[in-house]
């Protein structure tokens, strides 16, 4: 379709408009229902928007509009619809395509749009159409809050839409082929706003408090309008200021005249004095072509110093991609328009702090759109820059001068930096926000830079407490280094990079002498930490104990079957939430099927009869596929399964197989956690400057001084300042020995205006000197040019290969000779399966050979194949495994000689020999006989507790804490006031376990069985929660059942509930009982336990009995033994077994710790192992987990 044929209803609205005759345009009667329509054509336009472009094809806005809007005006419907239609036309491209087109048919329609945009703001630079603009704005400005209406306040925000949207519109740099000085298209828009008094307009909205709603259009158009413009220069603008600016132009001419000259004189030397049309042919030796002979030169001997391989070749296209950012050409505007802009800034800036105010308050608010914090950061960096440059007086901008605004600035920076990183498709847009956020990080630093010279006291006190902050925050030092690393010249312009070259300057040289002032600087330190943690295994902890040797499960099964023949006769226990089977799942039905009986095993392995029974009635009629489908299965059928069950193979994963599975997924089952460690150091700021040395900074540095030419003075000097305190200040001029740097160098030195650069003429006659100096003791620093270098290789360089071998670990590792080789297979095979001793420590006593590291033995014994993993060698728990007879007797003797004192383990801990946890000395104390409890250890206090000042201990442990004197570590502290907070509440508590017994058996006659079930179970998962989660809130008790609502009903289950400690509901605010938050895990899992463990050891203690009076044969005694070790289980499990009648079962009977850790640990297999000889059970061969305290670490 050819767009610049209108369509025929497009054009008939169009004529409806009016015509215009001379300088007067006459409307036409339906002049405001065609306006209307075209702004309904254009809210139905397609993607391509042809209506838009038909629009600006017929000029309509310059023909029509205008003229309506000039001429018109008192028909206020009509000049409202015209504003509408006119602010619709002129919104930006990017606005009507959402982001510049890739297609080529869509970036031709955006092109077309943006032609017609810019014809459209031509046409505005008129005072006539601003002046109706200003006259409509300030006759509704007039009007006051009560009397305004809805409609004048959007008319208000039409007219500042509409002044935006013609600012908006970019220049054509095709067009606009001007010099400076010279009026741009934008110049006469602005000087046609100035007439207008819009200027004086927008000063009133940006100082009035009444027109806060209006702070950000008004912040957008003054952005805008300074589009072009550089405060510095915008400040010096005047009279006293034209002889500098003529210096500058005249200084850049005679550069530009020396460089003629000298290519003048170049050529004259060139041209000999006799022509002659054969120039020659020569032969250059020591300069290869492409075969092995030496190059023929067809030119004259002048010609030679500019030979190049090069030379007739055609230059490789760059692709797209990896072109480098374009930069925005800018020119200097004309006299009396900066004249005006500069005393716009100059009353601006009296306004400026409640306009920023109320700008920061809509961002903070987030009452503004997307990005709108880009006009802040650039309003700080302009207007703050003006200030600096023109009168400079802070209380101006004190809104914007606060360790406030650099956090604010910093976060933003920081936020544009990473999604420029992870955003690659948005990474130039993302790259001019965040060279917006550098400029206003640039600013601040210059304005407390400039504070420092006021001759206000108060101005310079204010100064240094703000760079003590900036200075000591770590974030606001690591910035800039961050910046250097990732600047990326694809996406990030060359003006970015001087920015941020200056910014560093800047920032440095206001650290140097901040620390020369102060002497010492403390800073903030922070560390990441990182901590690989296995994720948790979704069985409970409690499924660790599951025994799955089938000596154990027999072991097992009499205490099963008595439950399972008690609950068989209660078929109500058939619970309707059990399902086993989904027909509608995705998982096939074998899979569901091999489920199901893995939960009816662990069920009955828990010890949960009643769910295991439930389970089983529920899955009988295709769980195990074998013609059971009857659906009237009795208990004693239910109970022959039962019998099969625990004993069946259902590939169901032990422990060694899911240790095996977690080894080959180890990437998948290991997350890491990083913890931030916040700490303070003195500074140092050649510490810091070293971490400028490294070649992605100085690789930046050097691609700036390329464009020295370009560059203004100021830049040169912060490129020689930075690269001279790397070179200079570090000593280290080896990291600037590189080739290109060089080229440089030659092309600095051969410029014929070289003496306008003396600093950087001066720097590089000081590298090449002590490039040549050093390349008479190293040759080999002529090969080092090719490369970049680190400080590893610089030292190098300087100090001689090989200086490093004692200490840097950035250096590769020697290598491994055949002789080293066979001398570690034979010692690693000689000490493998040798008990008590690390392998890799035994061969690092033995290696005769050139001293190795840990991680170089074990990385060799991975290549050879003599190990399948690094993992394999990692130490487990301590570094000493086994107790020696010596150490015993040591430990001994010192717990004779300090059991008196007030802090027995400290004094053991500092004084034995062999070093080993807190954890490992009080077991191996409690295993000798020495101690029976752990509380005989803890640290003795001055001010003894009183018990009967509170009875749960709460008070009193408190007030012991506060007398404790004694300084000792935060952890061990912690972990002993919790373990004395558990006993204390076990204690004081004790009284109610025992009455809960009485009241629970006799429940359990009344028939209360089902409902003390679900209570159990309550307060079992409300203690697994607290553990998991680390904290703990009160917990309703709500009953699901008929039969568990009568049971909290009945004023004995109360009684009973009241005994547990559980509280009744407050009155006329809660309905449900709670289980208190005070209540501790380990005290909640004993509640639950006196439920029902008089019931289940009076059935298991006959038989325990009978089986060790009788005796009779091997089996029998085997099975009495297995019974003796479940019931010290279900002791323990309770944590009721008291120390003299489990004498064997001490160490199991140790008080967990809150925070605990899976471990594997060599030693703690071979004390379970011996163990489970004193009880009798079988040993089980394989690795066991364990809970250890996480002081084993």
């Amino acid at each position: 379709v050819d767009l610049y044929m209108m369509n025929c209803e497009l054009l008939a609205t169009c004529g409806a408009l009016g015509y215009l005759e001379g300088d007067t345009y006459h409307k036409e009667p339906d002049c405001l229902e065609s306006v209307k329509d075209l702004i309904r054509y254009l809210r139905h336009e397609d993607e391509t928007r042809d209506v838009r472009q038909q629009l600006g094809a017929a000029q309509i806005l310059q023909s029509d509009l205008l003229p309506i809007l000039t001429q018109h005006r008192q028909d206020k419907p009509l000049f409202d619809a015209v504003i509408r239609l006119m602010v619709n036309l002129t919104q930006p491209a990017l606005l009507c395509f959402g982001s510049v087109p890739k297609e080529p048919s869509f970036r031709h329609h955006f092109l077309q749009v943006l032609t017609y945009l810019q014809a459209y703001k031509e046409t505005f630079a008129s005072e006539k159409a601003f002046g109706v603009l200003s006259e409509t704005l300030y006759e509704l400005l007039q009007l006051g809050w009560e009397e305004r209406q809805e409609e004048d306040n959007l008319l208000i925000e039409r007219i500042l839409l509409l002044v935006r949207n013609i600012l908006h519109v970019p220049a054509d740099p095709d067009q606009e082929k001007s010099i400076d000085d010279d009026a741009s298209v934008h110049d006469q828009l602005l000087w046609a706003i100035h007439l207008s008094g819009l200027d004086d307009l927008l000063l009133f909205l940006a100082s009035s408090s009444a027109e806060q709603q209006w702070s950000l259009h008004v912040l957008e158009i003054i952005s805008l309008m300074f589009r072009d413009q550089n405060p510095e220069q915008l400040a010096g603008v005047g009279q006293g200021h034209l002889a500098q600016e003529r210096s500058t132009d005249v200084a850049e001419l005679e550069v530009l005249r020396q460089r003629e000259m000298a290519e003048k004189k170049t050529r004259a030397l060139q041209r000999g004095n006799r022509h002659s049309r054969f120039g020659g042919s020569y032969i250059v030796q020591g300069l290869k072509s492409i075969g092995e002979r030496d190059v023929i030169f067809h030119k004259g001997l002048h010609n030679l110093q500019n030979y190049s391989s090069d030379m007739g070749k055609q230059r490789r296209r760059v692709p797209k991609r990896r072109q480098a950012a374009q930069e925005l050409s800018t020119q200097r505007s004309a006299l009396n328009v900066r004249l005006f802009l500069r005393d716009f800034c100059s009353e601006f800036l009296e306004s400026y702090t409640r306009l920023m105010g109320s700008v920061k308050d809509h961002l903070l608010r987030e009452k503004a759109q997307q990005h709108d914090e880009t006009y802040y950061m650039w309003a700080l960096a302009f207007f703050m820059a003006f200030n600096r440059a023109a009168t400079f007086r802070p209380g101006l901008v004190s809104e914007t001068l606060s360790v406030r605004t650099f956090h604010f600035v910093e976060q933003n920076l920081t936020n544009y930096y990473e999604m420029m990183l992870t955003d690659r498709k948005e990474a130039v847009s993302w790259a001019r926000r965040m060279h917006l956020a550098l400029k206003a990080y640039q600013e601040l630093l210059a304005t407390v830079n400039e504070m420092d010279t006021s001759s206000d006291e108060a101005v310079r006190e204010s100064s240094r407490i703000i760079k003590n902050n900036i200075f000591y925050v770590m974030e606001y030092r690591e910035l800039f280094l961050a910046l250097f690393r990732k600047f990326d010249e694809r996406c990030q312009p060359r003006s970015f990079l001087r920015d941020l070259v200056e910014t560093t300057h800047l920032f440095l040289k206001m650290l140097e002498r901040f620390c020369r002032s102060r002497g010492n600087l403390v800073v903030q330190n922070k560390r990441k930490k990182r901590k690989k943690k296995k994720k948790a295994l979704d069985q409970p902890s409690a499924s660790n104990n599951i025994p799955c040797s089938l000596e154990e499960l027999e072991a097992t099964w009499p205490a099963l079957a008595e439950q399972l023949l008690c609950y068989g006769q209660a078929p109500q226990l058939s619970l309707d939430s059990v399902v086993p089977f989904d027909a509608a799942s995705e998982v096939p039905v074998e899979e569901q099927r091999a489920e199901a009986m893995v939960r009816i095993q662990d069920c009955l392995l828990a010890g949960q009869a009643p769910q295991a029974l439930s389970l089983l009635r529920s899955a009988r009629s295709w769980a195990f596929g074998v013609g059971r489908t009857s659906h009237s299965v009795g208990p004693g059928e239910s109970f022959d399964w039962f019998v099969v069950i625990p004993t069946f193979s259902i590939g169901q994963q032990g422990p060694e197989e899911q240790g095996a599975e977690e080894e080959d997924e180890e990437e998948e089952e290991e997350e890491e956690l990083q913890v931030v460690q916040v700490s303070e150091k003195e500074f140092n700021f050649l510490d810091y400057l070293r971490r400028f040395a490294c070649s992605t900074v100085v690789r930046a540095y050097v691609l700036l001084m390329r464009s020295y030419k370009q560059n203004s003075a100021h830049t040169n000097h912060c490129v020689v300042k930075m690269l001279h305190r790397l070179a200079h200040d570090l000593k280290m001029e080896a990291l600037l020995f590189q080739l290109s740097l060089f080229c440089l160098f030659n092309r600095l030195l051969s410029d014929p205006a070289a003496g306008a650069y003396k600093e950087l003429v001066t720097f590089a006659r000081y590298i090449l000197a002590k490039f040549f100096a050093l390349t008479a003791v190293n040759q080999k620093a002529f090969v080092e040019l090719l490369f970049w270098k680190n400080t590893a290789v610089v030292r190098e360089m300087t100090e001689g290969y090989g200086s490093l071998d004692g200490g840097s670990s950035s250096r590769r590792p020697p290598m491994w000779s055949p002789e080293e080789e066979a001398q570690l297979r034979e010692l690693y095979l000689a000490h493998k399966d040798v008990e008590g001793q690390d392998v890799v420590d035994a061969i690092l006593a033995h290696l005769p050979t050139a001293p190795r590291t840990r991680k170089q033995i074990i990385h060799q014994l991975v290549r050879l194949g003599l190990a399948d993993s690094v993992k394999d060698f990692q130490r487990k728990g301590t570094h000493i495994v086994l107790w020696t007879e010596d150490q015993e007797l040591e430990l001994q003797r010192l717990f004779e000689e300090f059991q008196d004192s007030d802090d027995v383990l400290g004094h053991i801990m500092k004084n034995i020999t062999a070093k080993r946890s807190r954890a490992r000395i009080v077991d191996k104390l409690m295993a000798l006989g020495l101690v029976t409890e752990r509380r005989e250890l803890y640290k003795k206090r001055r001010k003894k507790l009183a018990p009967s000042s509170s009875p749960n201990g709460e008070e009193s442990l408190k007030n012991f804490c506060k007398e404790d004197t004694e300084e000792d570590n935060l952890s061990e502290e912690k972990s002993e006031e919790e373990e004395e907070e558990d006993l204390g509440a076990d204690q004081a508590q004790g009284s109610s376990v025992l009455p809960t017994e009485d009241l629970g058996q006799n429940l359990h006659q009344e028939g209360f069985s089902a409902p003390l079930l679900w209570l159990q179970n309550c307060l079992i998962r409300v203690a697994d929660d607290r553990e998991e989660d680390g904290c703990s809130q009160s917990v309703p008790l709500v009953p699901l059942t008929e039969e568990n609502e009568e049971a909290m009903e009945n004023e004995q289950f109360q009684q009973l509930l009241s005994k547990l400690g559980v509280q009744p509901p407050a009155s006329g605010q809660e309905t449900f009982w709670r289980i208190p938050a005070k209540l501790s895990p380990t005290h909640l899992r004993r509640l639950a336990a006196s439920l029902s463990q008089r019931k289940e050891e009076e059935k298991l203690q006959p038989e325990l009995e009978l089986e060790i009076h009788g005796e009779q044969g091997p089996g029998e005694e085997h099975r009495a033994q297995a019974l003796r070790a479940l019931l010290l289980a279900r002791k323990k499990k309770a944590g009721l077994a008291s120390p003299e009648g489990a004498t064997d079962g001490k160490e199991q009977l140790k008080a967990a710790p809150k925070k605990r850790q899976l471990l594997d640990s060599d030693e703690e297999q071979e004390e379970d192992e011996g163990r489970s000889k004193e009880v009798g059970a079988p040993g089980i061969q394989k690795k066991k987990r364990f809970h250890i305290e996480d002081e084993d670490e």
